[in-house]
C-alpha cells in the first residue's frame, strides 16, 4: 500500500469513528426525546392543557396555564434585569481590556458560570425571601437573573471582540469619545450575537427548577402579581412527577414537552440569528 493510499484509508477509518461516535452521543437525547414526546404528547393534545390550571385530584381537565403565564413573568422580570447590565458589562469587558476591573468582571463571569444554580437559590433566598418573610416571583427572577448575568456578559464579549479595529478607529479618528463608539458604532455592529447569547440565557433560566425551588416556591392558582408564589414549568415537572397520581404524572409529562418545545424553539432562533450575522459578515 503506497503512502497517498494509508492516508486515504485513515482518514476514512477515522471518519467512521468519528460518525460512530456522534451517533453513540446522540442516543441518549434521541431517547429523552422520544419519551418526552410519547408520554407528554397525550396531554398536550387536550386543549384544556393550555387553558386551565391545576385541578383537584379526580376532577378533569386540568392544565399547566398558570405554570406557563409563572414562567413567561419570572423570564420576563429576569432578562429585564440581566440583558441591559450583563450587554454593558461584556461591552465594559471587550473594549476595556487593560482596565483592571475588566479582569475581576470577567473572572467574577466564570466564576458564576460555575456554580451550581441550587447555590444561586440559596444566595437569593437569603437576599430577597429572608429579608421581606415572603417567598415572591421577583426573588424567583432576582435568582434566574443571577444565572443568566454570565452568559449574556461572555457571550457580548465574543461578539464585540470579533468587531475589526477599523470601525473602531473611523469612530475615534472623528473625534468621538470611548464609550460614545462602543456603545454606538460596536454594539449595534455585534448586534447578531448579541442576541444570540441573550436567547441562550433566557433558554437557560426558562428550564432552571432549583433555584426557584427557594425563591418562586409554586402556586396552583393563576396569578399574575409578581410579588406573591409563582408556578413555573420545571416546578410543575418536578412536583408533579414526584406524586402517585397517573393524571399529575401525565400533565409532568405534558409541561416537560412544552418546556423542550420551548427551549429548542429559542436555541434554534438564536442559531439563525448566529447564521445570519455570519452570512452579512462573509459579505462584507
Amino acid at each position: 500500500m503506497n503512502r497517498n493510499a494509508r492516508r486515504r484509508f485513515a482518514s476514512t477509518t477515522w471518519l467512521a469513528v468519528m460518525y460512530a461516535l456522534t451517533v453513540l452521543a446522540l442516543i441518549p437525547l434521541g431517547l429523552i426525546l422520544w419519551f418526552t414526546v410519547s408520554k407528554g404528547l397525550p396531554p398536550v393534545l387536550n386543549p384544556e392543557f393550555f387553558t386551565n390550571s391545576f385541578r383537584p385530584i379526580g376532577v378533569s381537565g386540568g392544565g399547566v396555564v398558570h405554570a406557563m403565564v409563572g414562567t413567561g413573568i419570572l423570564v420576563g422580570l429576569a432578562s429585564l434585569m440581566a440583558i441591559p447590565i450583563g450587554i454593558l458589562s461584556g461591552v465594559y469587558v471587550a473594549e476595556y481590556v487593560v482596565d483592571p476591573w475588566a479582569g475581576w468582571v470577567r473572572l467574577a463571569s466564570d466564576v458564576l458560570v460555575g456554580t451550581p444554580s441550587i447555590a444561586i437559590g440559596l444566595f437569593a433566598y437569603a437576599l430577597v425571601v429572608a429579608p421581606f418573610h415572603h417567598f415572591s416571583g421577583y426573588a424567583g427572577s432576582v435568582a434566574l437573573a443571577i444565572l443568566m448575568l454570565p452568559i449574556i456578559v461572555r457571550t457580548t464579549e465574543g461578539a464585540v471582540a470579533l468587531i475589526p479595529n477599523g470601525l473602531r478607529e473611523s469612530g475615534l479618528a472623528l473625534g468621538l469619545p470611548r464609550w460614545r463608539v462602543s456603545l454606538q458604532l460596536i454594539l449595534p455592529a455585534a448586534a447578531p450575537g448579541v442576541i444570540t447569547g441573550a436567547l441562550l440565557a433566557v433558554a437557560r433560566a426558562a428550564g432552571e427548577t432549583a433555584p426557584l425551588l427557594f425563591t418562586a416556591f409554586g402556586n396552583q392558582h393563576l396569578v399574575f402579581d409578581p410579588n406573591g408564589q409563582l408556578q413555573a414549568l420545571p416546578l410543575t415537572v418536578f412536583q408533579y412527577a414526584l406524586q402517585p397520581y397517573k393524571s399529575l404524572q401525565d400533565q409532568a409529562w405534558g409541561a416537560a414537552l412544552v418546556l423542550v418545545v420551548m427551549v429548542l424553539g429559542i436555541n434554534l432562533i438564536s442559531r439563525w440569528v448566529l447564521r445570519r450575522q455570519i452570512r452579512l459578515a462573509g459579505q462584507l
